[in-house]
């Protein structure tokens, strides 16, 4: 469990990360992330179609389609087109991630995930912990 005032920052970046999901076009769910370095927001995101494609994330039966991107991929992949780095960065998410972004977070170097509620598959979280990431649920 994080000391005080780091549980106190962790409260005020997950809430600005709820903010951030509000953004998203997605029916069934809305979720985002941040990317905190040293105190400074690095990079932020939320789930979504891809640049160009129409803001609907479900098909016409309500699943949502296969390349809607999420919270946390936006986010990394919003640093990775700039000078920043990730190396020992916090990603605050609103939902725990899955397995296929927790790659993506292993592989940037992020050294701590806080989220705020958890998926129904936690593959993802389990992984990250086995990479040696910090994980850690906080619920607001």
């Amino acid at each position: 469990m994080a000391n005080i005032k780091t549980a106190k920052y962790d409260a005020a970046y997950l809430r600005m990360a709820a903010e951030w999901s509000k953004l998203s076009y997605c029916q069934r769910r809305q979720v985002g992330a941040l990317i905190v370095k040293g105190r400074s927001i690095i990079s932020d995101g939320y789930n979504g179609t891809p640049s160009g494609f129409e803001n609907f994330c479900e098909d016409e039966e309500g699943y949502t389609k296969w390349y809607v991107l999420h919270a946390e991929a936006n986010a990394i992949l919003k640093v990775a087109s700039t000078t920043q780095s990730y190396e020992g960065a916090t990603l605050y998410l609103t939902m725990s991630p899955c397995r296929e972004c927790s790659k993506l977070i292993h592989q940037a170097g992020i050294r701590r995930v806080v989220y705020a509620s958890e998926y129904k598959d936690l593959s993802g979280v389990e992984f990250l912990r086995k990479a040696g990431v910090e994980v850690e649920l906080f619920g607001l």
